[in-house]
């Protein structure tokens, strides 16, 4: 891709510090966009944030990097007035990708010894991974800050049409976020801007490891592949580049398939896992992070 034509542009990863969102920064940042990452992170992993920021940096593009919860209103707010000012409030932002993984991991209807979901847990949980994408579209629109032809793209799972363990209330999430999608579409065509939701196949990242049984997952996933491995995060930032290159904005308002035909598969047979330690795993109950 052509850096001249994205160098003044920028792209915003939400949920910038691992997984998806890491991936899609250094690679759009290679790309030749400016990045503003809003990510989550205590100081044990502020290394990896260090570490992504100075890769970027080596690209000679801007870095802008905020530690701050990106469902909070007025943090949100806070990093508009931001742009508006680095910009100088002219329509700057070409990119935006939200990838927040912060919901909690709980049974609807719980087995003994578990803790069943509450009100307050499916309302945050639906918020920050599918409604916040809503208002921080809002809030580019309004300012003017979001340029002709832009690409916004969210993070789905196949978990937004079928059930999962202790993956209700992200699954309703997931559901809703791909609803979003399609309407922003449609109201964002007369600027051209392209909206999709990327439902990659399950890919080892931070967050998935807090998916209670998410060991068994990756071994049924591999095996459901038809390539026979797992989609990486690399692979999905690949597929965004590509869908922001001219001629891309014709594509909006779907869910792209980024899984190499995995969610096409739907059984493959009953077997034992090769490896006798994937029977034995921990089950923690909410995902930390991106």
């Amino acid at each position: 891709m052509n850096k001249l034509n994205n160098e003044r542009h920028w792209a915003v990863i939400l949920g910038a510090s691992s997984g998806f969102g890491e991936a899609a920064a250094r690679q759009l940042a290679k790309d030749g966009y400016n990045i503003i990452g809003v990510h989550l992170d205590r100081q044990a992993t502020m290394h990896n944030v260090a570490r992504i920021i100075d890769e970027i940096k080596s690209y000679k593009v801007e870095s802008i990097f905020y530690n701050v919860n990106a469902a909070d209103e007025e943090k949100r707010k806070e990093i508009i007035e931001d742009l508006l000012k680095r910009t100088g409030g002219k329509p700057k932002v070409k990119v935006v990708m939200h990838s927040l993984a912060f919901g909690t991991l709980k049974p609807f209807i719980p087995k003994e010894n578990e803790q069943q979901i509450t009100k307050a847990q499916i309302e945050m949980t639906i918020d920050v991974m599918a409604n916040s994408l809503v208002y921080w579209v809002q809030d580019f629109v309004s300012n003017g800050l979001l340029v002709t032809k832009a690409r916004i793209f969210a993070m789905t799972s196949s978990g937004g049409h079928a059930a999962i363990p202790y993956y209700g209330a992200v699954s309703a999430a997931k559901a809703a976020l791909e609803s979003h999608c399609r309407q922003l579409a449609v109201e964002l065509g007369p600027m051209e801007v392209a909206v999709n939701a990327i439902m990659a196949g399950v890919t080892d990242t931070p967050a998935l490891r807090k998916i209670p049984g998410n060991i068994p997952m990756i071994e049924v996933a591999r095996r459901k592949n038809p390539r026979g491995k797992l989609t990486t995060p690399g692979q999905v930032a690949k597929i965004i580049a590509l869908f922001c290159q001219e001629g891309g904005e014709w594509i909006s308002g779907g869910i792209i398939h980024a899984d190499g035909g995995e969610d096409a598969v739907s059984f493959v047979g009953q077997g034992e896992p090769e490896n006798d330690s994937l029977k034995n795993y921990s089950s923690p109950k909410t995902l930390l992070g991106e």
